[in-house]
């Protein structure tokens, strides 16, 4: 978990097409979790042209 100036980063998996799904919207801590999820997610799908594109986003929190 990155910590920088008072603040926890969290990454956050979004659709390029802003709409929300199973994945959308999921929050990790760290940069591996997410990819491992998005690596599964796309191993699933092997060769195909019909599928979502997303991104991992990191999202900065203030720590209470």
């Amino acid at each position: 978990m990155s910590i920088a100036m008072g603040r926890t980063a969290t990454y956050q998996i979004l659709r390029d097409d802003g709409l929300s799904d199973g994945i959308a919207g999921q929050r990790f801590p760290s940069y591996d979790q997410a990819h491992a999820v998005l690596e599964r997610y796309y191993g699933d799908l092997c060769c195909s042209d019909d599928r979502e594109v997303y991104r991992i986003v990191e999202v900065n929190q203030d720590q209470a």
